[in-house]
């Protein structure tokens, strides 16, 4: 695991980005001819909306601009509640931030042709360990909090993603196999490999204070 200081400390101080996506919008958007059920805007609005803030923060991680992760956190409540009657599981916040997950990755696709978004192979990986934190995990213990985010936002898409799932959200692996929709054992072996390079980059630039 890392480091950056008990859970809950690390959520106030590096992760979350101020929700500022328009609920008064996504209900607007979400009520359009043909989908409009009031039992069933209830339900959604009461199971998915406590999780707007995790759904920002999340697509804000993803996207790196404010205005490009309102919008995309918009479009996944608007397709969240599209689908909604095919939601029967467990845990709302994974369905609905897998969703999220999605519609960021298509928005990067469109934008960037997939810059950043790496290539692993999934059988090659699906067995691995996760192995225990690496010695130069201190690097992250004592970084500042600003190094962190930019650290973090400095990893390679597929790892940004995992490890804000992980060491921030609090996903266990299983959760986290179904909102990015690989095997636990890709999981885990990203989550290793951006610990890694998390470490890295955060030694390189106390290294060159």
């Amino acid at each position: 695991m890392l480091g950056l200081s008990e859970k809950a400390s690390r959520k106030r101080a590096v992760t979350k980005y101020e929700t500022t996506v328009n609920q008064t919008s996504i209900s607007a958007d979400a009520t359009q001819p043909g989908i409009n059920d009031r039992s069933r805007s209830a339900r959604f609005e009461s199971q998915m909306l406590p999780f707007m803030s995790e759904a920002y923060n999340l697509a804000r991680w993803i996207m790196k601009d404010e205005s490009d992760a309102r919008d995309a956190t918009q479009d996944a409540y608007v397709k969240a509640f599209r689908y909604f009657e095919s939601f029967h599981g467990d845990s709302g916040r994974a369905w609905l931030l897998r969703i999220v997950r999605n519609v960021c990755y298509d928005a990067l696709r469109a934008r960037d042709s997939h810059r950043n978004i790496i290539s692993i192979d999934e059988e090659m990986v699906a067995a691995a360990a996760d192995p225990k934190p690496a010695p130069n995990v201190i690097a992250i213990r004592e970084a500042t909090q600003l190094r962190v985010r930019e650290a973090i936002e400095a990893l390679p898409l597929e790892f940004r993603t995992v490890i804000i799932l992980r060491e921030l959200e609090g996903f266990s692996y299983k959760e986290i196999s179904g909102i990015v929709g690989v095997p636990i054992g890709t999981v885990m072996s990203r989550l290793s490999r951006a610990r890694q390079q998390l470490a890295t980059l955060l030694q390189e630039e106390g290294e060159n204070e």
